[in-house]
């Protein structure tokens, strides 16, 4: 939670951003181990349905597939290069 500096008020927009990045980490982990239970490569069909949108690239094991319409793929992509950024500090350095 973060609040404006001059008068503490809360910013939810931020709020709910946080919220909304922990809804599409939880789905993509279901989507991930759906498609990992059913033998597929989780990365490489994932990726497919980043990229084309294509459900189909999403097993309906689990739910996974109807998930899907829950999403909102630049949401998503977002969230995956957010996280790999954090977990990457040599992506944080000067490219001085």
């Amino acid at each position: 939670m973060r609040y404006n500096d001059h008068d503490d008020t809360r910013i939810i927009e931020d709020e709910f951003a946080e919220r909304r990045n922990r809804e599409l980490r939880d789905m993509l982990r279901t989507i991930y181990l759906a498609l990992e239970e059913k033998g597929y490569d989780s990365v490489q069909q994932l990726a497919h349905y980043l990229l084309t949108g294509e459900p189909t690239y999403i097993t309906a094991h689990r739910g996974a597939r109807a998930l899907t319409a829950h999403l909102e793929r630049d949401e998503l992509i977002e969230e995956i290069v957010r996280f790999y950024v954090e977990k990457h500090p040599y992506m944080q350095k000067s490219c001085e």
